[in-house]
């Protein structure tokens, strides 16, 4: 298993997707969710949301990618 950058998302619509790819069966993670937490600046940072790099094509295809 290795883990590929699906994309880079708005804080709450990367965990919005997260949770659209676990009904569908594929396991994501967030990543950078807290970075830079403590100064308040953590809603400007994007997230990134990873997956399997063998369910890259399907993930992207539900987020409306092209990969």
């Amino acid at each position: 298993m290795s883990l590929v950058e699906l994309g880079r998302y708005a804080r709450n619509e990367a965990h919005i997707i997260v949770g659209r790819l676990a009904a569908e069966g594929i396991d994501a993670i967030t990543l950078d969710g807290n970075a830079s937490i403590a100064d308040g600046s953590y809603f400007l940072i994007p997230v990134r949301v990873m997956v399997d790099d063998d369910d890259l094509s399907a993930a992207s295809r539900l987020v409306g990618g092209a990969a």
